[in-house]
């Protein structure tokens, strides 16, 4: 092997967990944001269990207020008694605070 071949193999000094990097383009391309608002609506079903999730009919995320629509008003009533809790267990699901409030309809 010569000098230069030696010099191509030494370990790079930049080098970094790929975690890392990935967090590091989706903050510089603000996508960040988006991807915890995903994540957050698609642990909707595990948190919720199924029987919520099946008479849930609209999920959306407007301003860190999640606005959920229910086909049943009693158990709209139900959860809004406890959407404190909810929302703590959907922003640890999601692993970031990405909801303040949640708006049942």
């Amino acid at each position: 092997m010569n000098r230069e071949a030696v010099g191509i193999m030494a370990k790079r000094t930049n080098d970094r967990p790929i975690k890392a990097a990935i967090d590091e383009m989706l903050n510089q391309f603000h996508l960040k944001e988006k991807m915890n608002k995903v994540q957050l609506i698609q642990s909707w079903e595990k948190v919720m269990g199924p029987a919520v999730a099946h008479r849930t009919t609209e999920l959306m995320i407007i301003d860190k207020k999640l606005f959920v629509s229910l086909s049943s008003a009693s158990l709209r009533q139900e959860l809004f008694q406890d959407r404190d809790k909810i929302t703590q267990l959907l922003n640890t699901e999601a692993g970031a605070v990405v909801i303040d409030e949640i708006v049942f309809r």
